[in-house]
């Protein structure tokens, strides 16, 4: 079992309340279109220009290599457990087979009823499944999904999954001028710069000879350090790593610190590096942050505005509801090995567990949540949102270096898995 962690709230500096503002102003100061919002707020939200330059004006690097080092070490999701306090008493974590992704591997018993009970059934029914548990680092590859000439993780793992592939799959691939590769189905692609923990994708064959551990061992020989395979095992047919999967967990990691100064635990403040330049508020409270993400959980919504570069298909009706299991914010401590960096890093955690997501679903809600809070709307910002027809009411993404796909459930959830609680 992960270790719990209770948020770090900083209470907002009391503040006499500006009075609503005519956001067409926005547009008249810019130069350029914006989207009207109606809702208050108490100050002047950002525009997408200054949402954008905020953003990647955080020092990201420490975040990189803060999920660098667990995908080197293999810790997986129990590694983020450091970020919610040492002083905590940690649960042994179980193994990941069963205890993060549902599936139980099969014995040696189960393999001889799954094969028996499948032998009636023939062609790909009589194929060995075995499920893979990823971790990989973001900055490494150019997103899962294989593309041309470009590095991913999907082009990288198929092509050393190749050397399984059975005979007569080879020689039909051959016989088209294709490279032998295997074909590996993931349960979430990730995009250019997100990390992974614990991804999980399968892999079939029709030979009898191949163990996990011929698996295992050759993945984790293709890129050292940049991806390990934490766990192979053999499963059932019927496992799906997307169609069987019951939720998936995001954490958005945002530095708040501008430079190796840190904000003091005595502040318990999240405000942010003032920048003179910017003409809306400079700072965010992470408490309005939590207060406003919140209203996301336990409920069916089509979140069609916060998604970015879908398909028409996939624009409209049932194809973008999601149901949000577990949404909260809280602040924390980053720490580096870097000796010049002892005091940690100040970050907000954002933790989203859902049954599934859209593309760019959660950097477009950690970005407008974050500029809502900003402009000191109502906690009902994002569910307003929902209604609107043009995906400028909603801020950029916010950069893919803070987004880590942290695992995939297989059972029912249990709130008492999230690292942020009450």
């Amino acid at each position: 079992m992960l270790a719990k962690f209770r948020p770090l709230m900083a209470a907002a500096p009391a503040t006499k309340a500006a009075p609503a503002v005519a956001f067409s102003t926005a547009a008249e100061r810019d130069g350029y279109a914006q989207y009207n919002h109606t809702d208050a707020c108490q100050h002047l939200r950002w525009t997408a220009r200054e949402s954008y330059e905020y953003m990647y004006a955080r020092p990201w690097s420490r975040v990189v290599d803060f999920y660098a080092e667990l995908v080197r070490t293999g810790a997986g999701a129990a590694g983020l457990a450091e970020l919610f306090r040492k002083d905590e008493i940690f649960r042994p974590q179980k193994d990941h087979t069963r205890d993060t992704n549902g599936e139980e591997p099969l014995t040696s018993s189960g393999k001889q009823m799954s094969v028996k009970s499948s032998k009636a059934r023939g062609g790909r029914w009589e194929r060995a499944n075995f499920k893979i548990v990823l971790s990989y680092h973001g900055g490494s590859f150019d997103g899962w999904q294989k593309q041309p000439d470009l590095n991913t993780v999907q082009g990288l793992v198929e092509k050393h999954l190749g050397q399984f592939v059975d005979e007569r799959k080879a020689k039909q691939l051959q016989e088209r001028s294709l490279p032998i590769e295997g074909c590996a189905t993931v349960a979430g692609r990730t995009d250019k710069g997100v990390t992974a923990l614990q991804q999980v994708c399968s892999f079939y064959t029709w030979r009898k000879d191949v163990q996990p551990g011929d698996i295992k061992d050759t993945i984790n020989e293709a890129a050292p350090d940049k991806i390990k395979s934490l766990v192979v095992s053999e499963v059932s047919r019927e496992f799906h790593p997307n169609f069987s999967a019951k939720w998936r967990r995001y954490l958005y990691i945002f530095p708040l610190d501008g430079d190796a100064t840190s904000i003091s635990e005595d502040e318990q403040s999240s405000t942010i590096l003032e920048n003179p330049e910017l003409k809306a508020p400079q700072s965010f409270d992470v408490a309005k942050v939590d207060k406003i993400i919140r209203q996301l959980e336990g409920k069916m919504l089509s979140y069609k505005i916060f998604a970015r570069d879908t398909q028409a298909s996939r624009s409209d009706g049932p194809a973008t509801e999601c149901f949000m299991y577990h949404s909260r914010a809280a602040v924390t401590k980053l720490y580096s090995a870097d000796e010049n960096c002892k005091e940690g890093t100040t970050v907000m955690c954002v933790e989203l567990v859902a049954n599934r997501f859209l593309r760019k679903m959660v950097r477009v809600l950690v970005a407008t949540t974050i500029r809502e809070a900003a402009a000191g709307a109502d906690e009902d910002a994002l569910l307003n949102l929902m209604d609107a027809t043009c995906r400028r009411a909603t801020a950029p993404p916010a950069p893919a270096e803070g987004l880590c796909l942290v695992d995939v459930g297989y059972e029912d959830f249990d709130e008492q898995r999230c690292f942020i609680v009450d």
